[in-house]
């Protein structure tokens, strides 16, 4: 259950990805767990959970395209099977992702850094900050692309340090 819990986000955007709506991938993901649950005896303790996972859920994503057909975008086979590893491969690199953005936001002055937290930990509205400050909201904008460019670039550094 730990295991399933603490993957649940990342499991959900590999089924989003793969799908249309975000309705069908949450019910292909809680079949994937039911299966996943029924299957545990059968993962090996010490290996990579998430490409177990993410290869039931891919045939669970088969499944409902076959089954159901009532998504507007199906995708064939193959081309799912192209988008699953493809996915797989982003989400095996995403903790080392998270693990750099950690660093680089402490590395932005405490102005940048609470403006981060703001928008983004706390989810403040970029206008109705910029009024309470008694600023223009395309200064915060504009202040926003510019440590989003510095934190990418940070990112970069730091994940190709890694590989």
């Amino acid at each position: 259950m730990r295991l399933l819990n603490t993957a649940h986000g990342r499991l959900l955007r590999f089924v989003i990805s793969l799908v249309a709506r975000r309705q069908d991938a949450e019910d292909i993901l809680q079949r994937a767990s039911v299966t996943m649950w029924r299957r545990f005896g059968q993962f090996e303790t010490g290996t990579d959970f998430i490409a177990w996972a993410t290869t039931i859920a891919a045939y669970e994503v088969k499944n409902f395209q076959r089954v159901a057909g009532r998504s507007r975008v199906t995708f064939d086979e193959e081309l799912v099977e192209t988008l699953a590893s493809a996915r797989v491969q982003d989400l095996q690199n995403y903790d080392r992702r998270l693990d750099a953005l950690e660093e680089c936001v402490q590395k932005l002055d405490e102005s940048s850094r609470t403006l981060v937290d703001a928008v983004y930990s706390k989810g403040e509205d970029v206008k109705s900050l910029a009024i309470r400050e008694g600023r223009a909201p395309q200064t915060f904008y504009n202040r926003l692309n510019f440590i989003r460019r510095i934190l990418t670039d940070c990112m970069r550094e730091k994940v190709a340090k890694t590989v």
